[in-house]
């Protein structure tokens, strides 16, 4: 059993989902609010390690699905800035656990990592489920 603290926007239905894996999975959930969170731009990057900057971002997010924000065009300190001014641009969740840091639910890297229950298997944790990411936007 490991000790995940889970960075989430409350009321994203992937996020909670995510989280009930991790706790059939026999892991204990602290779930913070990624948006309450207040972010350094040094303490953020840690999360995505060796992602592309284009990988770093919440594809949901507004600014993003209107044209503001193009993750492409980023250099990694632009998007780190832009990310501490506007937590849901980041993408979710942010996972720490022991010494190791991640973004994202990739259900083969979180299962290598501390170890999934084979049968909460379910296909693409990372989109959101609600029509057309309304719910996911932070604009609930």
């Amino acid at each position: 059993m490991a000790i995940v603290t889970f960075y989430e926007k409350p009321g994203c239905a992937s996020n909670a989902r995510q989280k009930q894996i991790l706790t059939a999975a026999g892991h204990q959930v602290i779930a913070k609010n990624l948006l309450k969170e207040t972010w350094s731009a040094e303490r953020l990057r840690d999360f995505f390690g060796a992602f592309p900057v284009r990988d770093w971002f919440n594809y949901s997010a507004p600014a993003i699905k209107l044209g503001d924000v193009v993750p492409d065009r980023l250099t990694e300190q632009d998007a780190l800035e832009l990310m501490v001014k506007n937590p849901l641009l980041i993408r979710r969740p942010l996972m720490e656990s022991g010494d190791r840091l991640m973004a994202g639910f990739d259900q083969d890297v979180v299962n290598q990592w501390i170890g999934l229950s084979e049968s909460e298997s379910i296909s693409d944790l990372e989109k959101c489920s609600h029509s057309q990411g309304r719910h996911c936007t932070g604009h609930e």
